[in-house]
């Protein structure tokens, strides 16, 4: 029995479906973790996170196994054995489990048994519950490995404790939200370890997977609550954590400490992580997006410049008759200040020939909003035209406040391949160009500029579709220091509109603002997927049916 361990751990992205590329990876971070005693790496690396209905496929489960016999010959060489999370079936139901391969054989196995089923998670439509896991023996320490999701249960890290582990590994695919570092750190693990008095690695992956982000911000923490390692945040890493048995206790030596990003910098960070990796595997040369003047599509602009360099953004001003001086001018300066391609495409002689085209059948109807959705459609087909042609992914620019009550036009401004802003609410969109103007994201250093992004008219000025004549947003919609608290408890807190009345504001906004809410579900379900960053995003969070007569009033 050794009273001294190395662990390596694999803070890791991921390519979700392309087991070989998952396979390589893994051998290629452990040829780098020479001197561990074990490497571990993140839940269901080999396959990648979430799998969602891919995994459901036999051809897949096939290539995991094989995959996995590869991994476990090569630690027939005598280096670090491999602490790999995959799936496996078995009786005809699939297990979300951690394997450790060893001396080129797969050792042990041990299935996830807490299966999350809320929010962005679906694991009890894909995967089986494992039993009460037992330690796993390396070297003569009992390990428990807890899944994921299996740290938030009391009940599975004591059943281990109390079957003998001495050390609890935990390997995860949490992905980022708003405020989640804290109920990470000290909501659970600390709740864990101060019940089990047992040592706890926390090892987290990164990478953005569709609508998902995942932080990294694995830890380590030893049995008296003090954290011995705290790893970055967006960022891979290596670490190769020392540990002793004090006193019969095993305690990580101390080691890197690296401070993780606070708000808004996190927010800005996991936007740029989302949208760098949904453009670059998905393979597309870059990005093409409307560029209006105003505020979101300035955020939107500087968010994919830290992403993917000036060189892959291509913004383009679509004035109409309506756009504004100010708007002209506020966008040059945007992109001078990014650096990026900028073009002009006038939709006024479109706008003509639609006004022209139906005629006839709006004869004796006074102009309304179909006029307005009709500009922000002939945008959109501009800029589809432009990604059919070149290539380029469209990204949209509308928020989660106005996506929220159906301030967006579908088939319209709502077109694109992806969204930034999408769980963003207005006045998050103010906080980020605010920050973003006088701050660099790390992710951005050496990508994007040092400097402003945007002129400060562009953060100042009253939000306006400019559709018509002298329209502003709050023509429509409550000052967005109004709308967003409501739109919140609406969401995120699922609140009715006597309780959001209780908070002070008003009953007939409230009643008005949650019957907006419900009769734009049709045109979420339409929208582009983005990156999720608080706890109830539209689309994976919350799913509401389109057809639907309930209010809370």
């Amino acid at each position: 029995m050794t009273d001294k361990l190395v662990i390596a751990l694999a803070q890791m992205t991921q390519s979700v479906g392309d087991l070989k590329a998952n396979a390589d990876a893994m051998l290629a971070w452990r040829a780098r973790a020479q001197g561990a005693d074990l490497i571990v790496y993140p839940e269901l690396q080999l396959i990648g996170y979430p799998p969602e209905d891919l995994v459901l496929k036999p051809a897949l489960v096939d290539q995991a196994n094989y995959q996995l016999d590869r991994l476990a010959q090569e630690t027939a060489d005598g280096g670090p054995a491999m602490l790999v999370g995959t799936v496996v079936a078995s009786q005809g139901v699939l297990f979300n489990v951690v394997a450790l391969l060893d001396n080129g054989a797969v050792t042990a196995i041990r299935q996830k048994r807490e299966l999350p089923n809320y929010g962005t998670f679906d694991e009890k439509r894909l995967f089986a519950p494992g039993p009460l896991p037992a330690p796993i023996d390396f070297k003569g320490v009992k390990i428990g490995v807890p899944i994921c999701e299996d740290i938030w249960f009391p009940f599975v890290t004591a059943h281990l404790r109390s079957e003998g582990a001495e050390i609890l590994i935990s390997p995860n695919g949490s992905p980022y939200e708003v405020d989640k570092d804290d109920r990470r750190l000290n909501a659970v693990a600390g709740t864990r370890v101060r019940e089990t008095g047992l040592p706890l690695v926390y090892l987290n992956r990164v990478g953005g997977q569709d609508e998902l982000v995942f932080d990294g911000a694995s830890f380590v923490m030893n049995g008296d609550l003090t954290l011995a390692q705290q790893l970055p945040d967006w960022e891979e890493a290596l670490v190769l954590t020392q540990w002793e048995k004090w006193d019969g206790q095993w305690v990580c030596l101390p080691g890197e400490q690296h401070d993780l990003d606070p708000r808004p910098a996190d927010i800005y960070n996991a936007m740029v992580l989302g949208l760098r990796d949904y453009v670059n595997r998905n393979r597309f040369p870059g990005v093409v997006l409307g560029l209006s003047g105003g505020i979101d599509s300035a955020l939107s602009a500087a968010v994919a410049v830290d992403a993917l360099g000036p060189d892959r953004v291509w913004c383009v001003m679509m004035p109409s008759r309506f756009t504004s001086q100010d708007s002209l001018d506020d966008a040059v300066e945007c992109a001078r200040l990014l650096g990026v391609r900028y073009d002009t495409i006038p939709i006024e002689p479109a706008v003509t020939a639609f006004d022209t085209m139906l005629a006839p059948v709006f004869e004796g109807r006074q102009r309304d909003l179909t006029e307005e959705n009709i500009q922000s459609r002939i945008r959109g087909v501009t800029l589809m035209a432009l990604s059919n042609k070149y290539g380029h992914m469209l990204l949209t620019t509308g928020n989660k406040s106005e996506m929220s009550v159906g301030y967006a036009t579908i088939y319209g401004d709502m077109a694109g391949g992806y969204s930034v802003l999408k769980d963003a609410y207005k006045t998050t969109v103010f906080d980020l160009c605010r920050w973003r103007n006088e701050n660099v994201p790390s992710l951005g250093l050496g990508i994007g500029p040092e400097g402003p992004v945007m002129p400060e008219r562009v953060i100042t000025k009253p939000p306006s579709a400019e559709l018509r004549d002298n329209q502003r947003d709050d023509d429509s919609l409550p000052p967005y220091e109004i709308l967003d608290p409501i739109l919140y408890g609406l969401v995120e807190e699922e609140l009715s509109v006597d309780k959001l009345v209780e908070r002070g504001f008003e009953k007939e906004t409230v009643a008005r603002i949650e019957r907006l809410l419900y009769i734009a579900e049709y045109k979420r379900r339409q929208s582009p997927p983005g990156v999720k960053l608080g706890i109830r995003n539209f689309g994976r969070d919350r799913r509401y049916p389109i057809t639907n007569g309930f209010r809370t009033i």
